[in-house]
């Protein structure tokens, strides 16, 4: 059994309340402690409650925190429906109180993404993140860390090929009309950068993602389930709904 501080939620909106608070508990203690946090944001419909609900908690510093964008499809314009960028300025950076101390996005329309991948691993802090909210793809990735995943490198952003099936997740949650439209690169957080945090708040509604979770909980860790290795991580939340929880065995659903 797996060390994940599982919690399964009876609808989506309980589930973003519920990983919006324990970001915000995490994010308020870095910052009483150094004046200074760090916090990587995800996209995707798991994130829609979420992320709103975030960016609603009172007493968040956000003018001392500093964000991190997770991933960003290679040669996407900003302006297209399904840029992460857009997503991120439209669904939190521009819903926060108050302006954060940087926001680095990543850019898709480099004109070479892997210089793009060099530029941000100079931004990115020397120790941990503080908080990282992050989701499960339907076949298992993290971030764009698709099946099998790279569990070795160290550098902290590099360029991924996009599978089929995580291509056509993006075409079933209607980001793109059809599969030829989705772009076949990406520019992803690394695993191990992802790991190295001090709280993840892992957050997959839906039955859609229970084949997923099942994996990621009860599988043994390996690459070809990307999100298994969250099971090593020693303060990793993971938030479910109750479809996306209907199948884990019960000592892992109830016990956690």
């Amino acid at each position: 059994m797996s060390d994940l501080r599982i919690s399964i939620h009876d609808d989506r909106a309980a589930l973003g309340r519920a990983a919006a608070g324990i970001a915000a508990r995490a994010l308020r203690d870095a910052c009483d402690l150094k004046n200074a946090a760090t916090l990587v944001v995800a996209t995707g419909s798991s994130q829609f409650e979420v992320l709103a609900e975030l960016a609603a908690v009172a007493a968040i510093p956000w003018e001392v925190i500093t964000i991190f964008h997770l991933d960003e499809y290679v040669g996407l314009e900003p302006t297209h429906p399904a840029s992460f960028r857009r997503f991120l300025r439209e669904r939190f950076i521009e819903r926060l109180p108050s302006p954060p101390a940087a926001f680095h996005e990543l850019d898709g329309m480099a004109g070479d993404p892997y210089a793009e991948c060099d530029r941000l691993a100079g931004l990115v802090p020397q120790g941990p993140f503080d908080v990282a909210m992050i989701g499960i793809g339907e076949n298992g990735h993290l971030a764009f860390n698709d099946p099998p995943a790279d569990f070795d490198t160290t550098v902290p952003y590099h360029v991924v090929d996009l599978d089929a099936r995580c291509r056509q997740q993006q075409v079933g949650e209607g980001w793109f009309p059809l599969l030829d439209a989705v772009p076949t690169q990406a520019i992803s957080m690394s695993v191990q950068r992802i790991l190295a945090t001090g709280a993840l708040v892992c957050s997959v509604p839906d039955r859609r993602k229970a084949e997923a979770v099942q994996a990621t909980v009860e599988a043994p860790i390996t690459p070809a389930v990307p999100a298994s290795i969250l099971q090593q991580h020693p303060r990793c939340f993971l938030q479910l709904d109750r479809e996306a929880a209907s199948l884990l065995r019960p000592c892992d659903a109830l016990a956690k």
